[in-house]
């Protein structure tokens, strides 16, 4: 069983970009507004089901692959159903800022979403522009009256003035942990590694296409406000979120680029040239740069800039070979046993 290759299939959505998914897909983008690409995803994007999900060359759902032979590719059993690969992998191409929102936890996805899991992200900063920047978590303790006023008059610049402002280059790894508030300036485009679910709580959706309605989970402000933290995340807090391990050139080694606490919920590596074999496992593998081949004992397959592969557990431990470069994005450390623990604290 080898890996599959996945064609392009971005994604529109309620703000513009995608402009470098399409030229690094190798493909002409439809509209300004696909700012996304969904690798490999068995997951559908919140109230549709079947935007965002992964369709192999021959037309069929990666989905309903996995499904039907789960041991062959995640070679575990438990998840929340038998297509659950455990993390779900974005292309995100922001040509204008995002709104300032927030994901739910998995103690919150639980008892009202009836999910196992929340929505911890990373971002991995592939590209952006001078001085643009992500804003993660309160720089001081919000009142939650207030914060509810803010979100009522929409006023995006105060939650942005209440907020950790970080300059990002590229290789930079930045970990989100749910009920952390965030948004990211236009010009930035990331890879983005999180729990596989779409579950996003917009405290600004007037900057995008979105409405108040769509932007509550359809439960109510009500009920999703407390999921939203307001405490002030501070320095030494915000350094722990953050990597800087890809800024330096990829070598012949799989090279972790996130900060360890995300290795419970997801991984990231990157690797160039020929390497050392990794564990067998299910990963997504996006060619970056260059040209090589994906190779185990079960064989070899070809890769090149811009291609996207899911790759089975059952193609063994794999190494890289040639003269590629390439992120892989991997399910939590000790997935799927550590979902049934919560929120890792």
């Amino acid at each position: 069983m080898k890996p599959v290759l996945l064609p392009p299939r971005p994604v529109q959505h309620f703000y513009r970009g995608g402009d470098r998914i399409a030229a690094l897909r190798g493909i002409e983008p439809e509209t300004d507004r696909q700012p996304e690409e969904w690798l490999a995803s068995t997951v559908s994007r919140f109230g549709s089901d079947d935007v965002g999900l992964a369709v192999t060359d021959d037309g069929a759902y990666l989905r309903d692959l996995v499904g039907a032979d789960r041991a062959a590719w995640v070679g575990a059993r438990g998840g929340r159903d038998a297509a659950d690969l455990g993390i779900l992998v974005k292309l995100l191409d922001a040509r204008q800022r995002l709104p300032v929102h927030v994901h739910p936890d998995r103690g919150f996805a639980a008892s009202h979403l009836d999910c196992p899991y929340g929505k911890t992200e990373a971002w991995y900063v592939l590209e952006t522009e001078d001085d643009c920047a992500v804003h993660l978590g309160w720089n001081r303790p919000v009142d939650r009256d207030e914060l509810d006023r803010r979100r009522e008059a929409q006023d995006g610049e105060w939650m942005l003035a209440h907020m950790n402002r970080v300059v990002v280059r590229p290789g930079m790894g930045v970990l989100v942990p749910a009920g952390t508030v965030h948004a990211i300036d236009g010009g930035i485009f990331l890879a983005e590694v999180q729990e596989p679910t779409d579950f996003s709580i917009l405290l600004e959706w007037s900057v995008t296409t979105s409405t108040r309605e769509e932007s509550h989970l359809d439960l109510g402000f009500d009920a999703v406000m407390p999921a939203v933290s307001t405490d002030a995340l501070d320095a030494a807090a915000l350094d722990a979120l953050i990597s800087t391990a890809g800024t330096a050139p990829a070598e012949a080694g799989f090279r972790s680029l996130l900060p360890s606490a995300a290795d419970p919920y997801f991984r990231l590596f990157d690797a160039a040239g020929e390497t050392a074999s990794r564990e067998a496992g299910f990963a997504v593998v996006l060619v970056s740069d260059g040209a090589g081949a994906l190779v185990s004992e079960a064989g070899s397959v070809d890769v090149a800039r811009g291609q996207v592969y899911a790759v089975p557990h059952a193609f063994g431990a794999w190494r890289l070979a040639g003269a590629a470069e390439v992120l892989v994005a991997a399910p939590g450390a000790g997935w799927p046993m550590t979902l049934r623990g919560g929120d890792v604290r």
